[in-house]
C-alpha cells in the first residue's frame, strides 16, 4: 500500500491515490466501455455519480448486468457503522443506492453494524451505538427509499436471523486469512475478527429466504472492499453467487484534505447541524485561491486542490455545464473564493434544511422499514387474553431496543418482499 495514504475499513487519511488503489484492491475500474453499456441498457442517461466518477471501481458488474439482462432482478446490500451521526460523506453513496433502487426496481437490504462500531470503539457503550441505528436510519429513510422494497435492520436486532449464515461463513475464514485482510494482532478483540462473518450475511440472505440464487449489488465506499473481498472468496463454498459491488470515491473534508470524517467535526457537515453552524463552516472551508484578490485575478485559483470546489462536483452542482463554467472562471481569476463560498453556503443550507424535514418526518415512518426479530415474536400475540404477554414483550423490547429513555426503535414482522 503506497506510504501515503492509508485505507481500511476503520481507517481513511492521507491524500487517496485511486488508481493505485484499484491496483492493490484488485479491482476493476468503470470504463467507457461499461458506462456505454450502462446508457443502452437504462436507456437514460448517466446518473451524476457515474458520469463523474464519483463511483469508480467494481467487481463483477458486468456480470451482474448480465444477469439482468438474462431475466434475473438483482437486490441491493449496503449499510452503515453507527457511531455518530450521519454526514455528507455518508449520504453520497446513499444517493447512488436510492437512484439504483428506482432504476432497476431492486430490493434493498440496509445493515446497520452497530456490533461492530461497539466492538471497535472503546468509549461506545452497546446503547449508544442502538441509538446512533435509530438516528441514522431516519437519514436513510428521509431519501425516500420505498419501504415496500427496503429493510433497514440492526445487527443487535437481527442477530437470530443472521446468525445461522455467519455461522457458516465463520467457519470457513481462518485466522490466518482474517489477520492478513485487516491487519489483526494480539491486541484484537475476538469480536473483531468474527464481524466480517455477519457482515456477510445480508449478501446470502436474499438466496436462503427465496430457496435459490439471487443476485447482490453491494455499493460501498472503497473502504469497505476488504470486508467483501472474504465474502466473495467463501461464497462459491456456501453454494451461492459471489455478490458483485461498486465502489465510491470519498468525499473530502472541509480542509481539502482526507475524506470527510466524524472524528473531525469542524471539517464535517452533518444533517443534524444547526443551519448556521453548517454555513460557518462552509464559510471556514480550505480553498485554492489566492492570498489576496489581486493575486487571484492575475494568476486565478486552483479548483483541483479546493474544497469547495469539491462539494460542487460531488454534490451541489448537477448541471456540468455550469461546473465547467466555474471551474474556468476560477482558473481565470474571474471568481473570487468568497463569492465561491456563500453560493455553497446558501445549497448546503438550503439542502439541509429540506433534509431534516424529511428526516424529522420519518420518525413517523420508521416501523414501515426496520426488521426485527423481536417483531415475528409480537405478531404472534393478537389474541385479548395475550395482554399480559404483550405488556411482557414490549418491556424487553424496551429494554433492548431503547436509544433514549422512554423511546423506542419501531419494528415490522420480517417478511417477503412484494
Amino acid at each position: 500500500m503506497n506510504q501515503d495514504f492509508t485505507v481500511t475499513p476503520w481507517d481513511v487519511s492521507g491524500t487517496i491515490d485511486y488508481k493505485k488503489l484499484i491496483e492493490d484492491f484488485g479491482t476493476e475500474p468503470i470504463d467507457g466501455e461499461l458506462l456505454d453499456r450502462w446508457k443502452r441498457l437504462t436507456g437514460d442517461d448517466l446518473p451524476m455519480a457515474l458520469q463523474r466518477k464519483v463511483f469508480f471501481s467494481h467487481r463483477d458488474l458486468k456480470w451482474l448486468l448480465d444477469r439482468y439482462e438474462a431475466g434475473e432482478k438483482f437486490v441491493l446490500y449496503t449499510g452503515r457503522g453507527p457511531s455518530g451521526h450521519t454526514h455528507l460523506g455518508h449520504l453520497m453513496p446513499w444517493m447512488f443506492t436510492k437512484y439504483l433502487q428506482d432504476k432497476f426496481d431492486a430490493p434493498l437490504y440496509f445493515q446497520m453494524t452497530d456490533d461492530e462500531k461497539f466492538l471497535f470503539k472503546q468509549d461506545l457503550s452497546m446503547k449508544e451505538a442502538m441509538s446512533y441505528t435509530y438516528e441514522n436510519a431516519l437519514d436513510v429513510i428521509a431519501l425516500g427509499f420505498d419501504p415496500k422494497k427496503t429493510k433497514i435492520f440492526s445487527d443487535l436486532e437481527y442477530s437470530k436471523t443472521l446468525y445461522r449464515i455467519a455461522m457458516e461463513v465463520a467457519k470457513r475464514v481462518t485466522f490466518s486469512t482474517a489477520r492478513a485482510v485487516f491487519g489483526f494482532d494480539n491486541s484484537t478483540n475476538i469480536g473483531m475478527i468474527f464481524i466480517t462473518s455477519f457482515q456477510s450475511a445480508p449478501a446470502f440472505l436474499p438466496s436462503v429466504e427465496a430457496g435459490k440464487n439471487i443476485p447482490v449489488l453491494i455499493p460501498q465506499a472503497i473502504d469497505q472492499d476488504p470486508h467483501f473481498r472474504v465474502t466473495r472468496d467463501i461464497a462459491p463454498k456456501l453454494g451461492y453467487y459471489k455478490p458483485a459491488a461498486i465502489h465510491c470515491t470519498f468525499l473530502p473534508s472541509l480542509s481539502g484534505s482526507d475524506k470527510m470524517s466524524a472524528s473531525k467535526p469542524e471539517s464535517t457537515i452533518y444533517t443534524v447541524d444547526d443551519l448556521k453552524v453548517a454555513r460557518k463552516k462552509v464559510l471556514s472551508a480550505f480553498t485554492g485561491g489566492r492570498v489576496s484578490v489581486e493575486e487571484q485575478k492575475k494568476l486565478g485559483g486552483t479548483p483541483s486542490v479546493c474544497a469547495i470546489f469539491q462539494y460542487y462536483y460531488y454534490l451541489f452542482e448537477m448541471d456540468q455545464e455550469k461546473l465547467d463554467q466555474r471551474e474556468q472562471k476560477c482558473v481565470r481569476g474571474e471568481i473570487m473564493c468568497g463569492e465561491c463560498k456563500q453560493e455553497l453556503a446558501d445549497r448546503v443550507v438550503k439542502f439541509l434544511e429540506k433534509h431534516q424535514e424529511k428526516r424529522e418526518a420519518a420518525r413517523d415512518k420508521v416501523q414501515d422499514f426496520i426488521v426485527s426479530d423481536y417483531s415475528a415474536v409480537y405478531d404472534k400475540l393478537k389474541r385479548p387474553q395475550d395482554k399480559k404477554e404483550v405488556a411482557k414483550l414490549m418491556k424487553t423490547m424496551k429494554e433492548y431496543c431503547s436509544v433514549k429513555e422512554g423511546e423506542q426503535i419501531s419494528v415490522r414482522k420480517s417478511k417477503e418482499f412484494k
